[in-house]
């Protein structure tokens, strides 16, 4: 950072010592007891530092003249269930390519909850192949003109490598939540019987809420508990390979008609989540969610943020209120930097979508290869995961591994999102543990260093954050 003139700022009396970029000197000598400690960690958008710990500052009762930023926990918000990532059966390939002490450490470190580990608390799957998978597939393929409406072939065997992979990130973690969506159904549901675009048959409805249910059900019998799925991811982008064109009205029908009354009629807890595509659009799950047929089975929305704006989120919220919100994918790209990346989705996935109501955010893959593989015929070349795996025994963190990193390390699933405020160029949220700690990440949006006070409960902490960088502060 730029020192300027910093060493000579005085509180009355008492030398400012402390910061995010830490200053040569100790802070002890603000003479505060342990309780009033904030514990900071940093990410750099030079990636000189990433998510690395930082000396304490320390809250104060000298006034100054710097800008606050404001944590009031007598207002609450939304709970949190998670951060993290798309598990896809691309990543699984990958990881499994390390060695098994490499993949062990991989794996502890992503879903741990030690000081080496980001604890990811939440994960998203594909039902059936994603554009991330090296192959198409889905659990009931058939010879072309073969049709199985009782689903006597289906299986889920081409998720055995990704199941056996979830039994080992819950023995790690067993409260980590699921999340899942297909990219398209049995090409023999489909009007244009392919994997790429088209629109289920009506006819099918029934069979494909069946399926989902098959699924569900299948998954728990290893272990597995599906806490939500969404009917469709992007349902109104039928140009990748798997995928499916399925508008409000048809997603509207075969939630009332099919999906919702098949999971009633099976007992299943699994929540019923709309939309999962952009926050151009919030018209789509609101179409379905004024149905009232429909709304009784629909627990939220979810979101993508490739167009639009993250205030949609609120758009939904404000209009539903009773509904949650979800935040289940945004990719970093291969031509992207680390200083773009970072701030970007600091500001908007990590920090705007908890702003705007949502209960999760989390990234795309968590995994590939050097060079964007696995993916299948017409997926995505250049979706850059949290993860890359060069061979069996390096693997690299990317850019997405610290934008989650930031919150789900320290954010756990059941913390409360609480009211902080902001600034032109500094963004914020802030939450209250289960265990009664308070988190505070920040992102600074302007390229040269900003000086603010966290002020809590009348006191004050002050700290000056790098230009262009993230911070989260622990108290």
């Amino acid at each position: 950072m730029k020192f300027h003139n910093l060493y000579s700022f005085f509180f009355k009396g008492t030398a400012l010592l402390c910061g995010v970029v830490l200053f040569p000197l100790s802070c002890a000598s603000v003479g505060a007891d342990k309780e009033s400690e904030v514990q900071s960690w940093l990410t750099k958008d030079n990636e000189s530092v990433k998510l690395q710990q930082q000396a304490p500052v320390r809250f104060v009762k000298n006034a100054n003249n710097w800008q606050n930023i404001e944590i009031d926990d007598t207002q609450k918000f939304q709970y949190v269930d998670g951060f993290g990532y798309t598990l896809t059966g691309g990543s699984v390939e990958v990881i499994n390519r390390l060695s098994p002490s490499k993949r062990k450490a991989l794996l502890n470190e992503l879903f741990g909850n030690d000081k080496n580990s980001i604890s990811i608390s939440y994960l998203r799957l594909s039902i059936g192949a994603s554009d991330l998978d090296g192959r198409v597939f889905s659990y009931d393929d058939l010879p072309e003109g073969q049709t199985d409406p009782k689903l006597s072939k289906f299986s889920l065997a081409n998720d055995k490598d990704l199941i056996a992979m979830l039994k080992e990130i819950l023995a790690i973690n067993p409260k980590i939540k699921i999340i899942a969506a297909p990219w398209s159904p049995p090409v023999w549901m489909k009007d244009n019987g392919k994997s790429k675009g088209g629109s289920l048959k009506p006819e099918f409805y029934s069979v494909y809420a069946e399926y989902f249910a098959k699924y569900i059900l299948g998954m728990k019998k290893e272990g597995i508990t599906i806490d939500a799925v969404t009917p469709q991811n992007e349902p109104l982008h039928p140009g990748n390979n798997p995928s499916l064109f399925m508008p409000s009205d048809q997603q509207r029908d075969f939630i009332k008609g099919h999906l919702g009354p098949v999971f009633k009629a099976n007992n299943i807890k699994t929540k019923i989540v709309v939309y999962d595509h952009n926050c151009n659009k919030p018209e789509y799950a609101l179409d379905i969610l004024k149905d009232p047929e429909a709304y009784q089975y629909i627990d939220g929305s979810a979101f993508h943020l490739y167009e639009g704006d993250i205030s949609a989120l609120s758009t939904v919220h404000n209009a539903f209120p009773d509904k949650n919100l979800y935040f289940t994918e945004q990719w970093t790209g291969s031509k992207g930097t680390f200083n773009e990346d970072l701030n970007w989705h600091i500001k908007n996935v990590v920090i705007g979508s908890m702003r705007n109501w949502s209960s999760i955010a989390l990234e795309w893959n968590v995994a590939n290869d050097p060079q964007y593989k696995p993916h299948t015929d017409g997926g995505c070349t250049e979706c850059k995961g949290a993860i890359t795996v060069s061979d069996s025994e390096n693997f690299t963190r990317n850019v997405s591994y610290y934008i989650i990193a930031h919150a789900s390390k320290f954010v756990p699933a059941g913390s409360q999102r609480i009211a902080s405020t902001q600034t032109e160029t500094l963004s914020t949220a802030a939450f209250k543990t289960p265990a009664g700690k308070t988190v505070l990440i920040i992102q600074n949006g302007k390229s040269t260093d900003e000086s603010f006070n966290i002020k809590y409960n009348g006191k004050i902490a002050p700290v000056i954050l790098s230009g262009n960088s993230a911070a989260t502060y622990v108290f």
